[in-house]
């Protein structure tokens, strides 16, 4: 445990470093921290501070930087977020894609970093199933959801079906199956195969698998906005490598998801500092994530991507507020 004094000088240091991106020395602290001590003291916190692995010297003559320790306990227990006013943004929510993309701009353009955004995972329940003959056994499925997403599919059957059979089967499935999932629908079709015409059953089966491969393929997407705002970040324009990673992590979008989805399971804003997790194994990277909702469900999750060396306070309120205004516009799209 830190006495006060040492939690002041690490305050102080924190948030100097993240003003200026420059280690801090004996001297800067001292100002910073404004207490009366002497350089010898504050020399001696400091190496304490460094014993600790809470703060480091990134060279033997300069002052110290904050390590990712030190940066988690300055998060957990010294932050204090002053909620100010971000002016109300409209995120114009005439359709919930919209809504999503112009959250990460928003969360871009108020943290000047990378804004990202998991989109709303989508109910595996439709509301209403319809079967189109394009030609000779090519057929199209149309399903919409409860959320009235359409989602289309061609499928190739065996048997060449009439519109008259196409239109009985999907009556039968509107009329039987409406609200249940697609592996509800599914199980009951195993269960009730027997009872239904063999040519109708197969079509049915055939429309539930591709009614499961289309709404599958719209989940789990990552909407992303921002990434080139890094290239004016010193501590990545000076360190290509460190830009290289982080467009890797951006462009493979896998690493992402996991971390946005274990985020999505906290209340509240929840911070990732770089070299933390395995997820995110980047020292030079942190995100401030946020979870969203609809109508009371957490359906998603967003947040920021920027330097260790962020605002962390001024971030926790531009992914706090995105993530309220997200839920207010999806749960009021109807």
């Amino acid at each position: 445990m830190l006495d006060d004094r040492s939690k002041l000088l690490l305050k102080a240091l924190v948030e100097r470093y993240i003003a200026d991106g420059q280690p801090v020395g004996s001297r800067t602290l001292s100002k910073a921290s404004g207490l009366d001590l002497s350089p010898a003291t504050i020399r001696n916190v400091m190496s304490d501070l460094e014993d600790l692995g809470l703060i480091v010297s990134p060279h033997t003559s300069a002052g110290r930087i904050p390590t990712a320790r030190g940066y988690r306990l300055f998060v957990d227990t010294m932050l204090t977020v002053q909620r100010g006013q971000i002016a109300a943004q409209s995120l114009a929510p005439d359709q919930p894609q919209k809504v999503i993309s112009n959250a990460a701009n928003l969360l871009s353009s108020l943290s000047q970093f990378v804004g990202v955004v998991m989109t709303p995972r989508r109910s595996s329940v439709f509301r209403h199933i319809e079967f189109l003959r394009l030609s000779e056994r090519r057929l199209l499925v149309i399903i919409v959801s409860p959320e009235g997403d359409v989602q289309n599919r061609v499928i190739f059957t065996e048997v060449d079906y009439s519109q008259e059979q196409l239109v009985e089967a999907a009556s039968f499935l509107n009329s039987h199956y409406i609200g249940l999932t697609i592996e509800q629908v599914r199980e009951r079709l195993q269960r009730e195969v027997e009872s239904l015409r063999s040519e109708i059953a197969s079509l049915m089966q055939a429309a539930v698998a591709a009614s499961s491969d289309a709404m599958s393929e719209t989940q789990d997407e990552v909407v992303i906005s921002g990434e080139r705002n890094l290239l004016a970040v010193s501590d990545f324009s000076n360190d290509m490598g460190h830009l290289r990673r982080a467009f890797e992590l951006f462009e493979q979008k896998a690493q992402l998801m996991r971390l946005l989805d274990i985020a999505g399971q906290a209340d509240g804003v929840r911070i990732f500092i770089g070299g933390e997790s395995k997820i995110i194994p980047f020292e030079d990277l942190s995100i401030v994530s946020a979870p969203y909702e609809v109508d009371g469900q957490v359906v998603g999750t967003l947040g920021v991507i920027g330097p260790t060396r962020m605002a962390y306070d001024r971030m926790i309120q531009i992914v706090d507020i995105t993530s309220k205004l997200v839920s207010n516009a999806l749960s009021h799209h109807k």
